[in-house]
């Protein structure tokens, strides 16, 4: 699949892994690649059609913004707001269960871990990656490029779709910039 991916998309993968490896050096995490290293990896990008979409939908100025958003998440282990509220509704405090590790352990302590070598990519980014090739073929484009991840990743719930709804960025919005119309053309 990688050889169908555009010069852009290659390197948003590439820069996702260094982000993970960064942040396992760090000490922050990063015992795999996840949709939130693909996303800071499309944050960094400039002159791309992801890039532009981004800007257009007006991210461009609140990036920092979305980083903070997944760093906060990668506190609380990677768990969405939703899946938070969920478990306090069943009497489970997740601010306090990170505050009392993080009192032990130190702060990111439930973030981080990893293992040496390589970081490998976890199964989020994974169905990700999957995801920006079905995107690629509903809207009859020949080659995934960074924009069909970007698209992948508002489409799986967790914490990277939840930062680009927050900020505006959700698929119907992206798909308007990027191809004029709400859906995708039929097969």
């Amino acid at each position: 699949m990688f050889e169908r991916f555009t010069k852009d998309a290659r390197d948003v993968v590439r820069g996702a892994v260094e982000r993970c490896a960064v942040e396992r050096c760090a000490g922050a995490g990063g015992r795999t690649v996840g949709p939130e290293h693909l996303l800071l990896a499309l944050l960094d990008r400039q002159g791309s059609r992801a890039s532009f979409a981004l800007a257009a939908l007006g991210l461009a100025d609140r990036r920092d913004s979305v980083r903070e958003a997944l760093a906060q998440s990668r506190r609380r282990a990677g768990l969405s707001r939703a899946e938070t509220d969920a478990l306090a509704g069943l009497g489970i405090d997740v601010t306090e269960i990170v505050a009392r590790v993080e009192e032990v352990h130190g702060v990111g302590a439930m973030a981080a871990g990893g293992r040496a070598g390589r970081p490998g990519f976890g199964r989020e980014a994974k169905r990700i990656l999957e995801q920006s090739l079905r995107m690629a073929l509903a809207h009859r484009d020949r080659r995934i490029g960074d924009e069909h991840i970007l698209l992948a990743l508002t489409t799986r719930p967790g914490p990277t779709a939840e930062a680009l709804a927050d900020h505006g960025v959700t698929h119907a919005s992206l798909t308007r910039v990027l191809y004029g119309d709400a859906e995708p053309k039929a097969s």
